[in-house]
Order: C-alpha cells, then structure tokens, then sequence
C-alpha cells in the first residue's frame, strides 16, 4: 500500500480524534470489552498462541548495530518468559537513524499521520497477543491488561497523533506577505514555513504500564517527525518488542527504513539508559517512574526536550458524604485496583479527627475507617475477583514496601498475601491502611509505591485542604479527590486543585474512579506540580517536538 493510501485509509477515524480532543465527550475507536463481536471469533486464542510462541526464542527486529542479545523478564505470574532481544551499539542505530530523518521529516503530516493510524490500528488486531505480554511482565490481571494495554494505551497513541496532526496544520506551508507603502509600491515577499523535527527520541518506559506510558510519547515524536528509540524496563520488554515489530512491519510497507522505529533493551544488572539519554543526538526524550530518575534525566539530559511523569502522594479529603457504603465501596475498589501499582492510585485520604456528616447522621474518624476497612475486605472476599482485580505485585521491592509501612502507623486494615490458584508463584497481597495523625507528615507525605494507604485525622476540613496542597505542591500528586456535600467546600476543593496544580475528582461514588483517566477528554498530569513536568496530552506535549523554520524571498 502506498503512503498516501494509509492516509486515506484512515483520514476519517484522524478527523473524528481531532473533533475529540476539542470536545472531549467520550469517543473511541478500539472496543475496551474483549468480545468475538468487536475482535473475531478466534482473537482470543490466536493472540494466548502468538504470546506464547514468543517465549523461549529470539524476538527479532530490524536495527542497525545489532551486537548480541540480551534478556533477563521475570513474569510476576511466575511462567517462564526467556524471550531473548537484541543487544544493540545505539552509537551506531542513531547514526542510522538520524540518516533517515529527513526522508522521514520530507514525507509531511498527512503520510505520517497515516502510517501512525495504520500502525495503531494493526496493534489493535493483536490486543489479546499484548495482553498476555502486559499481564506476564506487569503483573496486571488479564482484563486489564487487555484494556489498559491495549485499546486504553491504543487511545493514547491516537490522541497524542490527533494533537500533533492538529498542531502541524495550524502552519500553513507558505503565504504571500504584502506590506503597502503608500504612494509606493508594496513590499511582497514570498514565505515558506517548514515543520522540522528535533531528532531521534528516546521513550524511556515503565515496568507497570508498559505500553499506556509508552505510547503517547512514541506517537507524538513520530507524527511529529522524530525516529523513535523505545527503552522499555529491563522487566516489561516484550510488549514494547511487539509495539517495535508492528511499527517496523507498517513503516517497511509504506518505503521508509524500518529502523525509524527501534528498540534499545537492557537489563537490571547492566542499564543503559543514563548513557543513552545524554547521547549528543537524542533530542527527545519521555519517561515514566521515579522522581529520583526523572529529576537525573531533567537535570542531565539538557541537550534534549524532557518530559517526565514521576511519583506523587495521590490524595481523597472527606468532608462529608450522602452514603457512605458507596463512598467505601468506590474507595475500596480505587485501592484495590491493580494493588496500587498505579500512578494515579489514592495514598492519602484526610478525614477530620472529630469525624464527618454521613447523610443524617454523624461519623467518627474510626467509623469512617471501618468503613472503608469493611468495604475493601468485602470487595476482595471473593478469591477469583481479588486475583483479577489485585494482579501481582510487579517487583519484590514493592512486597517488601508492604511489610515495611506497617510501622508507620495503626493498622486498620492488614494486608494479606493471597493464593492465586492459577498461578501458584504469584505474589498477591491484599491492600494495606493505616492510620496515622496529621502531625506525622513524613510518613504520609513520602510515595509509598504499591498497596498501602494513610487515613490522616486532621483537626478539620480546611487543615485537611491546607496539608494537601502543601504536600502535593511539595512532592506532587496527579489525582486529587473530595467527597462533601457541602457547595461552598466544593468550591474550595476546586481552588485548590488549581493552587496545587492537580487534576480533581469530586463525590465519586459510582462506576468512575479517582485513578482511571479517559483519553480525549481528561488530561492526565497536568505538569504543573513535582510528579510531572508534561501533561498526556496536551498541545505543549507535541508542539516542543517540533520547530518551524521559515524561508521568505522576493516575490
């Protein structure tokens, strides 16, 4: 197929993103339920069967430099992966790559935007395939790895190209500038306006989210113009490898070197990255994970535009609710979900020590907390939904982060390894909460990655509001939510969240969750406070991967 024809192909779901991100009602073109309906009868099977004849072998890909492989995944579902990668000299793939950058910049919006949509549409046909890859690296049960990293992280992507796309054809390719001179004659000059991308990009991605973080930075640098280098975590490469392949597969179709899109692997015991994110020619870069590496890559990578997503102290204030059971119940699910291995989870939920109005009655601090107690144990009573809810615990560091938070403060809720009958070798642990005073704030003013939470009795709602936008202003949060039914302190709630520069979520108690971000309407981050300096997404997200360079002459 040529590359005008991926255009056209997919000029209408393009027009339809576009209309979206100015909208932002709720629109998507890849199904979230995993049905035959919405994949075909035999996706399922086909893409369990493409997972595991990955395991054991070499993944290949098409890059200059290749030097040897590399591999080191451990399945936290306990499966043996031994999927081997290939090792590469990235000295030599990014003299390659920078080759093919101008090929790659001369072929203009219309024919990148297509071959991303092409791209994003053949990850779709293999979400089953990158589901088993997601769930047996990150440790996420099934359905959500089918979800979040498939069509959620596929939405991502086509967002971040909708921005691109949009921010590229608001510069018009030329135009005739006429300046009257009076009684003279008029000076024209004739202006050409050229979108030149910075250069090779590096996608540093995440062992939880391998491909939802990965995405939205990998698309917006390559719709933009910008080969693309994807650096997956020693830990969760394979769905990342599979992303690379279908990326090479489209790009070698449409006559462009494969090699655009590549991927540099490493591992745990011999990382790469700091040296791959300094290069001299690396002019983008995105990451996802810790504060610590983040804030290295932004203090150390200046010869790049950065963008980074790190930890923060997500946070819940309760001031008062309607009904309680489904307050708890809604919480209770938020921390639950995917055992807190998410940047978006809750870790600190201040309620007032003297209590809160529950409908027409009043509750105690300690209510409150049996609440929320009751209802979490209620939710994963169920051994099969707690396995599929809670996952597995990604990395052994986080196990131990459990058992070590326990001294923080006065359990209200233990956290409880749990049998995954499927998977013997799994680790699932139930979450953990504590209470702790207000006065302790080093305890729950530090990320606690994983299953644990701080209910804080604070002296009143506006200490609670106070403490929160001190904290988040001062470690960074990416969610903040309130509960009350209170008008006026909603309105506070809101002035707060623009202080703190946070994205909030107000009386959520039904089927939406303080932690879940839907493409083409919310903005994820909001790169106004420590645990981001980028929002996905946004026009700032794509607009710095780009420059517009001018020519103007005589007409």
């Amino acid at each position: 197929m040529s590359q005008e024809q991926f255009f056209q192909r997919h000029q209408e779901t393009l027009e339809q993103a576009v209309s979206a991100i100015k909208a932002r009602d709720y629109w998507t073109p890849y199904p979230e339920n995993p049905s035959p309906r919405a994949y075909g009868e035999t996706a399922a099977a086909d893409g369990e069967a493409a997972f595991k004849a990955a395991l054991g072998k070499s993944f290949e890909l098409e890059m200059p430099g290749i030097v040897g492989e590399v591999e080191g995944e451990v399945s936290p579902y306990g499966i043996d992966m031994g999927v081997r990668y290939p090792q590469v000299d990235f000295d030599q793939l990014i003299a390659a790559m920078k080759q093919e950058t101008k090929a790659w910049r001369d072929a203009g919006p219309d024919v990148r935007a297509g071959i991303c949509l092409e791209i994003l549409d053949r990850l779709n046909k293999r979400s089953f395939e990158i589901a088993h890859a997601v769930m047996h690296t990150s440790g996420q049960g099934f359905m959500m790895a089918f979800q979040a990293g498939g069509p959620h992280a596929q939405d991502r992507g086509l967002e971040a190209v909708a921005y691109g796309y949009r921010a590229m054809k608001e510069v018009p390719a030329d135009a005739t500038w006429t300046k009257p001179q009076g009684k003279h004659d008029p000076l024209v000059l004739n202006k050409k306006f050229h979108i030149v991308p910075r250069g090779v990009s590096v996608v540093v991605g995440c062992s939880t989210f391998p491909t939802w973080n990965t995405y939205p930075g990998m698309f917006a640098s390559l719709v933009t113009g910008n080969p693309v280098i994807v650096k997956p975590h020693p830990a969760s490469i394979l769905p990342a490898a599979i992303s690379v392949k279908i990326a090479q597969d489209v790009l070698k179709e449409a006559g462009f070197a494969p090699h655009i899109v590549s991927m540099v692997a490493d591992t745990l015991e011999a990382p790469i990255t700091k040296e791959l994110a300094t290069h001299k020619d690396v002019k983008l870069i995105d990451f996802t994970g810790s504060s610590f590496f983040g804030n290295w890559l932004e203090q150390n990578a200046t010869q790049a535009q950065v963008f980074t997503e790190k930890a923060g102290v997500n946070t819940v204030i309760i001031d008062s609710v309607a009904d309680i059971k489904a307050v708890a119940r809604n919480l209770a699910f938020t921390l639950s979900l995917y055992s807190g291995q998410m940047c978006t989870t809750t870790q600190a939920i201040y309620i007032p020590r003297d209590g809160i109005k529950a409908g027409d009655a009043q509750m105690s601090f300690d209510e409150v907390a049996e609440a929320l107690s009751v209802a979490t144990s209620k939710f994963l009573s169920d051994n099969d939904r707690a396995c599929m809810v809670l996952g597995a615990i990604q990395a052994p560091a986080t196990v131990a982060r459990i058992k070590e938070c326990e001294s923080l403060g006065e359990v209200v809720l233990a956290s409880q390894k749990l049998d995954n009958p499927q998977f013997p070798n799994a680790e699932v642990h139930t979450p953990l909460i504590l209470k702790v005073d207000a006065s302790d704030i080093e305890k729950y003013s530090e990320e606690r990655f994983g299953p644990v939470s701080f209910l804080i009795a604070t002296d009143s709602t506006a200490h609670s509001m106070e403490l929160a936008n001190q904290v988040i202003s001062e470690k960074g949060a990416i969610t903040l939510g309130i509960y009350s039914t209170d008008d006026a302190i909603l309105d506070q709630a809101e002035e707060l969240a623009m202080d703190a520069k946070v994205a909030l979520s107000v009386n959520l108690d039904g089927g939406v969750f303080v932690n879940q971000s839907a493409a083409f309407s919310d903005f994820h981050a909001t790169g106004g406070n420590p645990a981001a300096n980028a929002s996905l997404t946004d026009t700032a997200f794509v607009s710095r991967r780009f420059v517009v360079v001018q020519s103007r002459r005589h007409a």
